[in-house]
Protein backbone atom coordinates (compact mmCIF):
# COMPACT_ATOMS: atom_id res chain seq x y z
CA UNK A 1 0.00 0.00 0.00
CA UNK A 2 1.24 3.45 -0.87
CA UNK A 3 1.86 5.66 2.16
CA UNK A 4 1.44 9.42 2.12
CA UNK A 5 4.79 11.27 1.89
CA UNK A 6 6.90 8.09 2.22
CA UNK A 7 9.41 6.81 -0.31
CA UNK A 8 7.50 4.73 -2.81
CA UNK A 9 9.57 4.01 -5.91
CA UNK A 10 13.12 4.24 -7.22
CA UNK A 11 14.39 4.27 -10.80
CA UNK A 12 17.84 3.43 -12.13
CA UNK A 13 19.46 3.91 -15.52
CA UNK A 14 20.52 0.77 -17.39
CA UNK A 15 22.77 0.55 -20.43
CA UNK A 16 21.80 -3.10 -20.91
CA UNK A 17 18.36 -3.79 -19.41
CA UNK A 18 18.49 -7.52 -20.25
CA UNK A 19 21.87 -7.99 -18.54
CA UNK A 20 20.69 -6.00 -15.52
CA UNK A 21 17.48 -8.06 -15.27
CA UNK A 22 19.46 -11.28 -15.55
CA UNK A 23 21.90 -10.14 -12.83
CA UNK A 24 19.20 -9.21 -10.29
CA UNK A 25 17.20 -12.34 -11.09
CA UNK A 26 20.24 -14.54 -10.54
CA UNK A 27 21.60 -12.84 -7.40
CA UNK A 28 18.47 -11.66 -5.58
CA UNK A 29 15.69 -13.72 -7.27
CA UNK A 30 13.92 -10.62 -8.59
CA UNK A 31 11.11 -10.83 -11.13
CA UNK A 32 10.46 -8.07 -13.64
CA UNK A 33 7.57 -6.70 -15.62
CA UNK A 34 8.56 -5.14 -18.94
CA UNK A 35 6.92 -1.96 -20.14
CA UNK A 36 8.22 -1.92 -23.69
CA UNK A 37 11.87 -2.40 -24.67
CA UNK A 38 13.17 0.53 -22.61
CA UNK A 39 11.74 -0.07 -19.12
CA UNK A 40 11.57 -2.97 -16.67
CA UNK A 41 9.90 -2.72 -13.26
CA UNK A 42 10.46 -4.74 -10.09
CA UNK A 43 8.33 -4.98 -6.95
CA UNK A 44 8.25 -6.63 -3.52
CA UNK A 45 11.94 -5.93 -2.90
CA UNK A 46 11.60 -3.55 0.04
CA UNK A 47 11.09 -0.65 -2.35
CA UNK A 48 9.48 -0.96 -5.77
CA UNK A 49 11.24 0.48 -8.78
CA UNK A 50 12.50 0.03 -12.28
CA UNK A 51 15.31 0.33 -14.79
CA UNK A 52 15.11 2.68 -17.78
CA UNK A 53 17.40 2.53 -20.83
CA UNK A 54 20.18 5.08 -20.53
CA UNK A 55 23.92 5.35 -21.15
CA UNK A 56 24.28 6.82 -17.63
CA UNK A 57 24.85 4.88 -14.42
CA UNK A 58 24.30 5.60 -10.73
CA UNK A 59 27.53 5.68 -8.68
CA UNK A 60 28.47 7.27 -5.39
CA UNK A 61 31.54 8.84 -6.99
CA UNK A 62 29.10 11.01 -8.96
CA UNK A 63 26.99 11.83 -5.91
CA UNK A 64 24.27 9.22 -6.36
CA UNK A 65 22.37 7.79 -3.43
CA UNK A 66 23.51 4.31 -2.43
CA UNK A 67 20.93 1.52 -2.15
CA UNK A 68 22.12 -1.01 0.44
CA UNK A 69 20.89 -4.62 0.63
CA UNK A 70 20.96 -6.62 3.88
CA UNK A 71 22.45 -10.12 4.03
CA UNK A 72 22.64 -12.71 6.80
CA UNK A 73 25.61 -14.30 4.95
CA UNK A 74 27.60 -11.54 3.31
CA UNK A 75 30.30 -13.84 1.93
CA UNK A 76 27.68 -15.99 0.16
CA UNK A 77 25.99 -12.88 -1.24
CA UNK A 78 29.33 -11.54 -2.50
CA UNK A 79 30.00 -14.90 -4.18
CA UNK A 80 26.60 -14.72 -5.92
CA UNK A 81 27.34 -11.16 -7.11
CA UNK A 82 30.68 -12.29 -8.54
CA UNK A 83 29.17 -15.42 -10.16
CA UNK A 84 26.58 -13.20 -11.89
CA UNK A 85 29.39 -11.02 -13.32
CA UNK A 86 28.96 -8.17 -10.85
CA UNK A 87 32.08 -6.08 -10.22
CA UNK A 88 33.17 -5.74 -6.59
CA UNK A 89 34.29 -2.12 -6.18
CA UNK A 90 34.88 -2.23 -2.40
CA UNK A 91 35.74 -5.56 -0.81
CA UNK A 92 34.09 -6.50 2.50
CA UNK A 93 35.11 -4.03 5.18
CA UNK A 94 34.10 -3.42 8.79
CA UNK A 95 32.34 -0.34 10.08
CA UNK A 96 30.71 0.41 13.44
CA UNK A 97 27.69 -1.89 13.50
CA UNK A 98 28.67 -4.39 10.84
CA UNK A 99 30.43 -5.16 7.58
CA UNK A 100 29.66 -4.39 3.94
CA UNK A 101 30.88 -4.42 0.35
CA UNK A 102 30.02 -2.38 -2.75
CA UNK A 103 29.41 -3.73 -6.24
CA UNK A 104 28.40 -2.63 -9.71
CA UNK A 105 25.84 -4.59 -11.70
CA UNK A 106 26.27 -5.07 -15.48
CA UNK A 107 24.87 -1.62 -16.37
CA UNK A 108 27.35 0.06 -13.99
CA UNK A 109 25.02 1.04 -11.14
CA UNK A 110 26.62 0.84 -7.70
CA UNK A 111 24.93 -0.91 -4.78
CA UNK A 112 26.12 -2.22 -1.42
CA UNK A 113 25.39 -5.19 0.81
CA UNK A 114 25.73 -5.05 4.58
CA UNK A 115 25.39 -7.39 7.52
CA UNK A 116 25.30 -7.06 11.26
CA UNK A 117 26.13 -10.77 11.64
CA UNK A 118 29.53 -11.19 13.30
CA UNK A 119 31.72 -13.47 11.18
CA UNK A 120 33.06 -15.15 14.36
CA UNK A 121 29.52 -15.85 15.59
CA UNK A 122 28.82 -17.96 12.47
CA UNK A 123 31.61 -20.46 13.23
Amino acid sequence: MHKHEKMDYVEFPAKDIQATKSFFSQVFAWAFEDYGPDYAAFSDQGLDGGFFRSELSSTTSHGAALIVFYSQDIEATQAKVEAAKGEIVKMIFSFPGGRRFHFREPSGNEFAVWTDVDVDAKV
